[in-house]
């Protein structure tokens, strides 16, 4: 057996060392494009920021310890440039000497993974404009740090560019970030990325949202980012940061079947449409583990797997994929945000019917000092109680929370399951209602017509003069101190006996701060003959849609 592999990082040195540990006697040929057969690219932001020193750091493994401990042929500063499927041949080119031959295979693993979009706009190759890949990138970005420079912008509000964004301030440069959406982190729910703004305004970063860079120029101070919207900014240094595409043209090239999106389409055994092809990593079509639709999820995680998987299917393990849901995390300063699944955007795109809910749990039990607050949000089938997606921002706990939520939505758990889950507590570390179980309980009890609810933004959406009774029932000091507008205050511990101010004929919108006396109060006006629903999340989940007020 003859297997080779293009491209190393993590689905290709993956799947280079499983192929190695389950056949001592097979040829394993890894041609790596780069200097570097596999780093860690997740980590270049904080090494451009100082918190990772070393720069041997990011280096996973060296082709000398893949030689060395694996016993494989390891070629960097290889390019595979075409594949000859018909006589199972791949051409390389030697990137140091130009010098091209061929090498043969049996079977064939790709992982070339995926390249920075280049927007089509004008000066992208001026001096002092880099993309973020490779530890090649790095290094450029790294010495213009270090050489003092004031002012950078960031094209790009994704999970990458605001790692950047947050080490560039911690090494003293002014930034700017432009996103051409009106939010930053697009894969989140727009309200959900409120705390995610707002923690990196108070860092000093100035964000523009739907905005977008028309041209670049060199100017006495360096550059010069002229925003669609005609605004002018200067820089000595720009970073793009606005998404990737699968590094596709080998498999197109050779005739692979590839999606909309470029994406190499693989079988549940990451066979592509040639039986002695596998692909991996981010250049492939994935299933959604959610939906069962296809997607590209571009991810360390999945990767890595992928490349197991597709090296035991090569020597005849036959496993498969089971696909992606799309976990992911990022810290921005003192916040965390992490989802996992299926977000509200993607499931109102498809009509696909869900619920939501929203909780605003802190990380540990609050008598015990340190406590640290978070917005949960979930997703589930009204139907079924099933988990969608879940999407939490905060601070410490966060992790924790959705990494529960991931295994969950893998095992096929509803929202009453999520009641009845057993987590670890101690003061220090949980609570004994933990937010995951107050989570299922909410919307357990939503999906049981416990507590009718509203959404926050469907009662945004309606017309103030259209809109149910708003009932604010908590304590006259925190009314006061903000609410929805038109909102009448009657706190809850008053409610009993005041009921007759109340509409007799009228529906009821409750809120309360987080929902939890809203819901009491709800509870309370149904028995007493009224149509009362809970806004769900109360007046907290009002500021993640209005975070400009007060």
């Amino acid at each position: 057996m003859k297997l080779v592999i293009v491209g190393g990082v993590a689905g290709g040195a993956s799947a280079a060392a499983r192929a190695r540990r389950l056949s001592e006697n097979a040829q394993i040929v890894l041609f790596e494009r780069g200097p570097d057969v596999s780093f860690a690219n997740c980590g270049l932001p904080y090494y451009v920021g100082g918190e990772i020193v070393d720069r041997k750091k990011l280096l996973v493994t060296t082709p000398e310890m893949l030689r060395t401990r694996f016993n494989l042929d390891v070629r960097t500063q290889s390019s595979v440039e075409s594949i000859d499927r018909a006589a199972k041949k791949v051409r390389v080119r030697d990137v140091a000497t130009g010098r091209e031959y061929e090498e043969s295979y049996d079977k064939l693993i790709l992982a070339p993974g995926a390249a920075p979009l280049r927007p089509p706009i004008s000066g992208l190759d001026l001096p002092g404009i880099y993309t973020l890949r490779n530890l090649q990138d790095v290094d450029q970005i790294k010495q213009r740090v270090d050489q003092g420079i004031q002012r950078a912008v960031v094209v790009g509000a994704g999970f990458i560019g605001l790692e950047l964004v947050e080490n560039l301030v911690k090494r003293g440069v002014a930034t700017t970030v432009v996103e051409l959406q009106d939010q930053v982190l697009p894969p989140f729910d727009q309200e959900m990325t409120t705390p995610i703004v707002e923690t990196l305004r108070g860092n000093g970063v100035t964000v523009l949202l739907g905005q977008s860079a028309a041209r670049l120029e060199t100017s006495a101070d360096g550059l010069v980012v002229q925003l669609k919207a005609g605004e002018r900014l200067t820089a000595q240094l720009v970073v793009l940061g606005v998404g990737v595409r699968p590094e596709n043209k080998l498999a197109v090239d050779a005739g692979l079947e590839t999606g909309p999106r470029g994406g190499i389409r693989v079988n549940e055994y990451l066979q592509t449409s040639d039986p002695d092809i596998y692909a991996v990593g981010d250049v492939i079509e994935v299933k959604d583990v959610v939906l069962g639709d296809p997607t590209q999820v571009p991810l360390a995680g999945p990767a890595n797997r992928q490349g197991r998987i597709a090296a035991d299917n090569v020597f005849g393990r036959k496993q498969k994929y089971r696909g992606t849901q799309g976990t992911a995390i990022v810290g921005v300063f003192d916040c965390t945000a992490a989802m996992t699944g299926a977000s509200e955007k993607t499931l109102r795109r498809l009509n696909r019917a869900f619920r939501k809910i929203y909780v605003h749990p802190a990380h540990h039990a609050g008598y015990y000092p340190g406590a640290e607050g978070m917005v949960l949000k979930l997703l589930f089938d009204p139907s079924t109680g099933r988990i969608l997606g879940a999407q939490a921002v905060g601070g410490a706990g966060v992790d924790k929370r959705i990494d529960v939520l991931a295994v969950a939505i893998q095992a096929g758990l509803t929202v009453y399951d999520l009641e009845e889950m057993e987590l670890a507590y101690s003061p220090q570390y949980g609570s004994a209602k933990d937010p995951v179980n107050m989570a299922g309980f909410v919307a357990a009890g939503l999906l049981r017509n416990d507590h009718p609810q509203l959404d926050m933004d469907a009662i945004l959406a309606i017309d103030p003069a259209d809109r149910p009774f708003l009932l604010d029932v908590r304590s006259p000091q925190e009314f006061a101190s903000g609410h929805l507008p038109g909102a009448v205050n009657i706190p809850v511990d008053n409610l009993r006996g005041r009921l007759a101010e109340l509409p007799a004929g009228k529906p009821l919108a409750v809120y309360c701060q987080v929902g939890q006396r809203g819901y009491l109060a709800t509870r309370i006006l149904n028995q007493a003959g009224f149509d009362a629903s809970n806004i769900g999340g109360g007046y907290k989940t009002y500021r993640l849609y209005q975070p400009d007020l007060g």
